[in-house]
């Protein structure tokens, strides 16, 4: 897996809905925040468009994305917001498009089936990031804006870190090495028995979520452990579960997690949280359970 090339000062990148409608207000808001970074974006018709509890019909949503991709001008591609849909484009996306013309992709939430389907299926590394019309509209904290700007404008090496004061939990100590998968915990459930299926095979699997209860969260994991994919995995990272906490999932963290027996972390800033981590799915990190660390590697998978 390959990264693709990094963005630059006075860069186009494109903003589309491939989920949810966008709140134009929230839109304005992050597109200037966009701008302040020196980039130029495009807003695309999803971002105005409006189908029920989608962002336009489908075809508008996968045109937007197919157009994205073919435009030489256009160097990044950031998703507006999360929601609802992605998932629903899948079997219609050109990845044939998408391979040839790789490009910073952004986006979390219910852009992780976009995460999956294009990291397994075109070859590249995406970026588990915050999004225009949802983090950015609400400005962003310092910590939250260098993590994304490092991501999309290098190729950065070296501990992926906390904010300060926020160590990481060892669930379970040990090492292990692999490309980071994952992302939001309902979406790698509802992939299962999927063309698209999450493949935890040898990664390092990170699984964030928002708004769930705890025994909701114990069934999506179950479901995760009963297909395989915690054994499979070669360690496993658990981000932000707003409002739940470490403690009030002790019982399934405890029950499901630390039973597959994979090093494992928890209490990664990163996901439906402030301060958000932007994290590169498909790259090789070195995770030390033990001491609480993850590092980049100059690695392909």
């Amino acid at each position: 897996m390959f990264m693709p090339k990094p963005l630059k000062p006075g860069d186009t990148v494109a903003i589309l809905a491939p989920s949810g409608p966008c709140d134009s207000e929230r839109l304005a808001t992050g597109v200037d925040a966009i701008k302040s970074m020196g980039l130029y974006p495009w807003v695309m018709e999803s971002c105005h468009s409006r189908h029920g509890y989608l962002a336009g019909a489908d075809e508008i949503r996968l045109n937007d994305l197919h157009m994205a991709f073919a435009d030489k001008n256009v160097k990044g591609i950031f998703a507006a917001r999360g929601g609802y849909g992605a998932g629903r484009l899948l079997p219609y996306l050109d990845y044939d498009l998408i391979r040839k013309n790789p490009k910073i992709f952004v986006g979390y939430s219910d852009v992780t089936a976009l995460h999956l389907a294009i990291n397994q299926q075109c070859g590249f590394v995406t970026f588990h990031g915050p999004m225009p019309a949802a983090d950015f509209s609400r400005g962003v904290l310092a910590f939250t804006l260098d993590s994304f700007k490092n991501m999309i404008f290098g190729s950065p090496k070296g501990l992926i870190k906390n904010p300060a004061n926020t160590p990481l939990k060892t669930i379970v100590p040990g090492w292990a090495k692999g490309p980071l998968t994952g992302g939001n915990l309902c979406l790698l459930a509802a992939s299962l028995g999927t063309p698209f299926e999450l493949d935890a095979s040898g990664r390092i699997l990170f699984i964030e979520e928002i708004a769930e209860e705890p025994y909701r969260i114990d069934r999506m994991l179950l479901q995760l452990h009963q297909a395989g994919k915690l054994r499979a995995a070669a360690g496993i990272i658990l981000g932000s579960f707003a409002p739940e906490t470490l403690e009030t999932l002790e019982m399934c963290i405890n029950e499901i997690i630390k039973k597959a027996g994979k090093p494992t972390i928890a209490g990664l800033a990163c996901g439906h949280t402030s301060p958000n981590i932007t994290l590169p799915l498909g790259r090789v990190v070195e995770l030390d359970a033990g001491s609480g660390t993850i590092k980049l590697l100059n690695q392909t998978f």
